[in-house]
């Protein structure tokens, strides 16, 4: 069995860590909520509390995660509302013992209100400068999202590692097929695109509304899964409901968007692809990290019977949606 991740990660070694790049604890400290890299807010003397994050062992080179905190600071630069990680003894990534970490500032708020257009068209505007720098420049680490990585990739390695019941191994193999040919059609009816700089997991959870100065309105945080991609990644995942309410949705955060930022309707083909796409590698990133306890505590229901026959049911229904006409015809 591999070393469970964390294992020595203790409020000593936590405060610690802190203490190596000049930040003096005063012993308050909060986990908060994290699956895949383990955060704290951590008080500190004389000064603002901070969150700090400890990443992930094995999952991001040193020089990924030094792209994403170069995208996040030239956002800041920009005034775009972001929680940039802190420089501390002229770094943003360090290291203590056999863990890497990063200290931000802390940034209160609420969830976005998603169903008001006011808000998503506020959102929009920021998510078009966002994409505005991300397309001055490429990654030349991170990885791009694409068919190959969130799609055929994640599907091998289930399979290769046996966590799909023999019983339902048929079905489940068949319907993942079905899926990534409807993606496939997706992607050829959507055409060529840029990828640019994504946020890359821009969901309601991700984005903190503040109602007070000196920023009122969203701080966007965890550019932890940025990447290389289509832009319509950063949009669909503000969009619920009915059809109806989803057409409404995306030209409200289009509205504000495109303030900044051209759009290409095309990419509008791409949102129940990306959709389908997330639903796979979904089930292998649990899996993949299966020898981490707070994954079987978070997640009793993973590998179960009845959750594969869930995803089965899950794809067969997604299919359909991804032969229908896009939001918006383009």
């Amino acid at each position: 069995m591999a070393t469970p991740p964390f294992e020595n990660l203790t409020p000593d070694r936590i405060l610690d860590a802190l203490d190596s790049v000049g930040l003096m604890p005063d012993g308050r400290l909060l986990t908060l909520n994290s699956y895949e890299n383990r955060v704290y807010q951590v008080g500190i003397e004389d000064g603002p509390m901070v969150v700090v994050k400890f990443y992930r062992p094995g999952r991001w080179p040193d020089e990924a995660i030094g792209e994403e905190h170069r995208f996040v600071a030239e956002l800041a630069e920009r005034e775009i509302p972001v929680v940039a990680p802190l420089v501390l003894r002229n770094a943003t990534l360090h290291r203590h013992a056999d863990l890497r970490f990063a200290v931000f500032p802390r940034v209160g708020g609420r969830a976005p209100e998603l169903s008001d257009a006011a808000t998503l068209e506020w959102m929009g505007r920021f998510l078009g400068r966002i994409h505005a720098v991300g397309a001055l420049a490429p990654y030349h680490v991170r990885p791009t999202l694409d068919i190959a990585s969130f799609g055929e990739e994640p599907r091998d390695w289930l399979l290769a590692n046996g966590f799909i019941p023999d019983d339902l191994l048929p079905a489940w193999r068949g319907i993942v097929e079905q899926a990534l040919d409807g993606v496939r059609r997706c992607f050829d009816r959507a055409g060529a695109f840029t990828p640019i700089r994504l946020h890359g997991d821009c969901h309601g959870g991700n984005v903190l509304w503040s109602e007070s100065p000196p920023n009122p309105g969203p701080q966007f945080v965890d550019f932890d899964d940025s990447r290389m991609g289509p832009a319509v990644q950063d949009l669909w995942m503000l969009l619920s409901g009915t059809r109806e309410d989803m057409s409404r949705q995306l030209g409200d955060v289009l509205a504000g968007y495109e303030d900044f930022h051209d759009f290409s309707l095309r990419e509008l083909h791409l949102i129940e692809a990306l959709r389908t796409l997330r639903l796979i590698h979904y089930s292998a990133w649990i899996a993949r990290r299966w020898d981490d306890p707070a994954f079987p505590a978070a997640f009793p229901w993973f590998n179960t019977q009845r959750y594969w026959q869930d995803r089965i049911l899950e794809l067969r229904e997604q299919i359909p949606l991804m032969d229908e006409r896009p939001l918006w015809s383009t």
